[in-house]
């Protein structure tokens, strides 16, 4: 009876605190990872004495496995084909080059700093080429860095979960067959590796199948829906495991989920977003038992062997060997130096190395102690190190290298809102869309657009897309109750420089301008662009053809350069093909005169070719 309210209380100890650690890091922004662990030493055995892993005996390894199936199956399930092949070369090159450089420069280091053998040097290297979306996103949501930025890190982050659990079951095989000769490592890995790519596919066919023909009562289709897949990827593991035990082969089940979910994920199966939903609430439970549980392993006096070693250790894979893999795998100009730079310095692990390194080292223990705990001290000390201080410093990371651009914000991605993001992206702006509908929202992004998806006029929705860095908040969708809710928003609680709204009925101009919003009606755009057409075609017509070969811009003179300048000698400087075609000053508009004389703080309107007009405004501003 003691043993079973004993194992109570460290399930309900552990499920409260991973649930407290979850809000405390939507609240803070801050990756969970870091209350978990430190949840895990506080109530460990060397700390409070609340938990103590030794209750659950021979069975805590099948209980991490299963939840190691779990975590390894929603990455894999999130890894889509369409987001590998959209992925710029850039980020392909992280993903590969990068991956490599990552995985023999922190081996080198191990082995060398640590004396670790070669083996399990290239173990731990293996695991932490990981960098897992789980402790990047939400450092990305405070973060708000360009989305070209923002999608390589995650881009990487969810390719090199998965990768990062293969590479970990090659070496962890090495280690424990290296010593019996190369022919024989090759012939189990095959059989493990190959065993659990087809239980995974097999189990994620059936699945498929069912999903998708199966007879399911209307009313409980999502709910049955999200079960099967769950018990899915338990089945995957267990079967995989139960059969690999039988002839010899165990470790097949991480080979199995990662196949199944990478299967399942990239076919056509209903109700995929609750799928996804309710499979990233049991992640957060597991993910809540797994690091509290393994962080109570955790021993103080291990830690502190590893002495200034480790430290060397985490300062070398930080500061050495990540920046040397992103600064060689994204070369190119797509990416300014700063932000890769930027990218060099934010390589926090997570989930993926801390899990299957303690699944590895359960293992372990009994026959290698020394080996198992060098193994999770290694990738615990990297992981603490790497989450707190990279994931602390990024916004000052980021704001030290200028790579926080000023944003555009577009609420509403339909016909409006997708032609507007269009045009203000091809003038150089970081465009970022709200929108609610989830459909719309996948559509935009197989578009190229950044996408947020979400209530527009709900604050931290709007936090999340970037809203205190931005310049430009622009609100299209067709209902003016929301229009004018999150315009009023943006322009009271966030003080957004330039706020437009679109206004569907004429009655409601007065209720935006009321609140300084600038409305644009849509009955009164259309008449206005017919009457154009109907009494000044030329104007019409050249209009258009500005739309498609250049551009008008306004700007505001920001550098003392070219303060003092008059009208005719900024034109000389100008590019061929920009002329300056207005000048306003404190509200008041004038044709441009040659002598008249550049202020600070003057709005010039650029017009020309495009090419042009891009160049002179970055020549107005610096």
């Amino acid at each position: 009876m003691s043993a079973a309210v004993d194992i109570i209380q460290i399930v309900v100890t552990i499920m409260g605190l991973g649930v407290v650690a979850q809000v405390l890091a939507d609240r803070l922004r801050v990756p969970s990872v870091v209350f978990l662990i430190l949840a895990g030493v506080l109530v460990g055995p060397e700390g409070l004495g609340l938990i103590t892993p030794g209750i659950f005996g021979n069975a805590l390894q099948a209980i991490v496995g299963l939840s190691v199936a779990i975590i390894v199956f929603e990455g894999a399930f999130h890894l889509r084909l369409d987001r590998i092949r959209s992925a710029q070369r850039e980020t392909l090159r992280l993903v590969t080059l990068g991956a490599a450089v990552s995985l023999v420069g922190t081996a080198l280091v191990v082995h060398y700093v640590l004396g670790t053998p070669w083996d399990v040097a290239f173990l731990i290297g293996s695991l932490l080429v990981a960098t897992g979306p789980t402790v990047i996103t939400p450092i990305m949501s405070v973060v708000p860095v360009r989305e070209r930025v923002a999608s390589t890190l995650e881009t990487e982050g969810v390719v090199n979960d998965v990768t990062a659990a293969i590479m970990a079951i090659v070496m962890f095989e090495y280690v424990l067959l290296g010593s019996q000769g190369v022919p024989v490592l090759v012939r189990e890995f095959a059989v493990r590796f190959g065993l659990g790519i087809a239980v995974g596919a097999s189990v994620a066919g059936v699945l498929w199948y069912v999903l998708r023909h199966g007879t399911q009562a209307v009313e409980n289709a999502p709910q049955n829906a999200r079960l099967m897949v769950l018990v899915a990827s338990l089945v995957m593991y267990g079967l995989a495991e139960v059969i690999g035990a039988r002839f010899g082969a165990s470790e097949a089940g991480i080979a199995a989920v990662a196949t199944g979910g990478f299967l399942l994920g990239n076919t056509d199966i209903p109700y995929r977003d609750t799928i996804e939903q309710f499979k990233g609430d049991i992640s957060l439970l597991v993910i809540a038992f797994v690091f509290i549980t393994l962080a109570s392993l955790l021993s103080i006096d291990d830690l502190l062997e590893l002495g200034v070693g480790g430290i060397v250790t985490v300062v070398a894979i930080a500061g050495l060997i990540r920046p040397v893999a992103v600064l060689l795998s994204t070369a190119g100009d797509r990416l300014t130096i700063h932000e890769r730079v930027f990218i060099s310095g934010l390589g926090p692990r997570g989930i993926i190395p801390a899990s299957v390194a303690t699944l590895f080292a359960l293992e372990l223990q009994p026959t290698d102690p020394s080996t198992a705990t060098a193994l999770v001290g290694t990738v615990f000390l990297v992981i603490f190190a790497t989450v707190v201080f990279e994931g602390g410093l990024a916004r000052h990371l980021a704001q030290a290298l200028d790579v926080i651009p000023m944003r555009a914000i577009i609420i509403g991605g339909g016909r409006v809102g997708k032609e507007l993001a269009s045009r203000l992206e091809e003038r150089g702006e970081d465009v970022v869309i709200i929108e609610r509908d989830q459909r719309v929202v996948e559509e935009l992004r197989e578009a190229g657009f950044a996408v947020r998806n979400g209530d527009g006029t709900q604050r931290d929705v709007l936090e999340r897309a970037g809203i205190e860095n931005a310049k430009i908040l622009a609100v299209a969708t067709k209902d003016d109750d929301v229009n004018l809710l999150a315009g009023q928003l943006a322009k009271n609680t966030y003080d957004v420089e330039t706020v437009v709204a679109r206004v569907n009925q004429p009655s409601n101009l007065d209720a935006f301008e009321d609140v300084d919003v600038e409305a644009i009606s849509t009955s009164m755009s259309v008449a206005w662009s017919m009457d154009n057409v109907i009494e000044r075609p030329g104007i019409s017509q050249w209009m258009t053809e500005l739309d498609q070969d250049g551009d008008v811009q306004e700007v505001e003179v920001t550098s003392g350069d070219h303060v003092g300048k008059s009208v005719s000698e900024l034109s000389e400087e100008l590019p061929d093909g920009c002329h300056l075609a207005l000048i306003s000053r404190d509200h008041t508009n004038q044709l441009p005169h040659p002598d008249d004389v550049i202020e600070m703080g003057d709005h010039l309107t650029l017009l020309g070719r495009k090419e042009a007009v891009r160049e002179a405004i970055e020549y107005c501003t610096t």
